[in-house]
């Protein structure tokens, strides 16, 4: 059936059963808000499966290996654009849970006021419409050409989809949390299970270089497509919007302490990190394994699968299945908790208020139904994971900007939040036009810098240079507009960064109000880097300089690592 072994099969249905029921079980212990959208009860081992099973999907391993198929090793920037990101995690993590906060709207909400919030929650759910549609749409061309093409993708994103709404919408955060644990181990299994068959087939590295003669496929820096310019643009894109993916506050804040989010998000990313390069190794195989075939790039991974795991042992198969599905399930339920969360309390609530707790959980369990809906009609519309990919990464630090302006500088405000989101906006959309690409090619230095680059018969603006021109037009934006409105009142802001320097106590009680300071708890003082200035940026504690550090140093080494072992 479909193309699979009996025992395949069963593998799949145990896998699907169990893991649903699990979620399901989760049900039992919702009774608030807080419990549905943010649980603060989890550890660092249940925060590092989380983080890892949240940000690793299989649409990632198709993108990487896709990209590397048709790039070489250069294409793992596709994933490790957030690598240079990685030791900022360590930083971050902690003030994401000083917020005490649901949602990252909550956040906007206290700095910038309520339109603001309301802004990031529509902005919010759209990212995370876009970011299921790209999972379901990858994970689909995977089982599919697993299965031999005899079932559709659109058939397989259904199925998928079913099943992490029943669990996710019944536990909310909570069963999404419990779940990647499992999940996020069949992960692993899925990331690395291809690797050791499918390099025996082309002779190990040797054989690599012996079929592919391109010196370029085994640099990890490609001038022609994805240069030092390229990964340079990306990383920095990243980190100004990976704080506004709204999922990122689940990550952080769901522990128990700050360092459980702090080490969970921070370590469960590293994992993440090596098990990219076993994405990109597995694609630049594939180079070799399918030199006498046609093969589409986004089937790569599906199609080494179905050519090797039956051959090897029955179930095989249907464990890698499974593991494609965890991959993504364990991704999607938290998107789909976070975008229900972002409308239940930052749109709806403050519009409706005074409705009990159970009404807003129903509500918020509505609202999944709808944002899975638009993740699905997303990954309909997509021309391929590549491309779905890559409007990801461009939605989430159009307020990014805002949210870093907000956090170092006091002068910011309201209208300037208002105005960076809208003029990087505005920007994406002008530089994504024909003519402008045409505009840029008129300048006398156009070739110098390679503003365009020509993609399916037709010149483009060079993705770089799109992200260069939105982030600063938007900074400069959000700056030049706060300068000339109100500043905003400084028991307000005394308020937000009160928050952001006040650690959270061992057992501290949940506050009933988002963004609030429980009572008997101290606030510091502020000891900043500049005083006297309105800048706010803090004296980092030693354990934020340690750590920090240390993520640097794993950083060098695995970029060290990955480059000694393939080239």
């Amino acid at each position: 059936m479909f193309g699979l072994h009996g025992v395949d099969l069963a593998v799949l249905l145990v896998y699907l059963l169990g893991i649903t029921l699990l979620g399901v079980y989760t049900m039992r212990l919702v009774r608030t808000m807080g419990d549905f959208f943010m649980p603060r009860r989890f550890g660092k081992a249940m925060l590092l499966m989380h983080a890892f099973g949240t940000g690793s999907h299989s649409d990632q391993a198709v993108s990487v290996a896709s990209k590397t198929y048709t790039n070489g090793l250069s294409g793992i920037w596709y994933q490790w654009l957030w690598l240079f990101a990685t030791p900022f995690y360590w930083l971050i993590a902690p003030v994401m849970r000083r917020f005490r906060a649901i949602t990252v709207a909550d956040v906007f909400a206290l700095r910038y006021g309520r339109s603001v919030g309301m802004l990031f929650a529509v902005v919010g759910m759209c990212n995370l419409m876009v970011n299921i549609g790209v999972m379901l749409k990858g994970s689909g061309a995977i089982i599919s050409a697993s299965c031999g093409k005899t079932v559709h993708e659109n058939q397989v994103i259904l199925v998928m989809t079913a099943l992490f709404l029943i669990y996710g919408m019944a536990g909310g955060l909570g069963a999404a949390i419990i779940t990647d644990f499992i999940q996020g181990i069949l992960t692993i299994v899925f990331s690395f299970i291809l690797l050791p068959f499918v390099l025996n087939a082309v002779g190990g590295f040797e054989g690599l270089h012996r079929s592919i003669k391109d010196p370029q496929m085994f640099s990890l820096i490609a001038p022609a497509d994805i240069g030092l310019f390229y990964v340079v643009v990306i990383a920095l894109n990243g980190l100004i919007g990976i704080v506004t993916q709204p999922h990122t506050m689940g990550n952080c804040a769901a522990g128990r302490t700050e360092d459980d989010g702090r080490f969970g998000w921070t370590a469960g990313n590293f994992v993440k990190r090596i098990c990219t390069m076993a994405w990109c190794v597995t694609g630049l195989a594939a180079v070799a394994y399918f030199a006498d075939r046609e093969v589409r790039p986004d089937d790569v991974f599906g199609l080494l699968a179905r050519d090797f795991l039956p051959r090897i042992m029955p179930g095989l198969l249907g464990v890698f299945l499974a593991s494609v599905l965890a991959s993504v399930m364990s991704s999607c339920d938290s998107f789909m908790i976070a975008s229900s969360g972002l409308f239940t309390e930052n749109v709806y609530r403050p519009l409706l208020p005074n409705r009990s707790e159970r009404h807003y959980i129903l509500v918020g369990r509505i609202t999944s139904l709808f944002v899975v809906g638009g993740g699905v009609m997303v990954a309909y519309l997509l021309p391929g994971v590549v491309a779905g990919l890559e409007l990801f990464w461009k939605i989430a630090p159009m307020m990014g900007i805002a949210f870093w302006l907000g956090l170092f500088w006091r002068r910011t405000t309201t209208a300037g939040a208002w105005a960076s989101t809208l003029t990087a906006l505005f920007t994406w959309y002008l530089t994504s036009r024909a003519l402008f690409p045409a505009f840029l090619e008129g300048l006398p230095f156009s070739d110098t810098l390679r503003f365009t680059v020509e993609r399916g018969g037709a010149r483009v603006i060079y993705l770089p240079w799109q992200m260069v021109f939105y982030l600063s037009a938007g900074t400069a934006a959000g700056v030049l507009v706060s300068l000339f409105t109100r500043a905003p009142s400084e028991e307000k802001l005394d308020r937000f960064y009160a928050l952001v320097r006040t650690p959270v106590e061992p057992g501290e009680a949940v506050p009933e109000t988002p963004c609030s300071i429980p009572e008997g708890v101290k606030i510091p003082e502020a000891r900043k880097l500049f005083p006297g200035t309105r800048l706010e940026i803090l004296v980092p504690s030693r354990k934020s300089i340690v750590g920090f550090v240390l993520s640097w140093v794993f950083v060098v080494f695995l970029i060290w690592f990955f480059k000694a072992a393939v080239t």
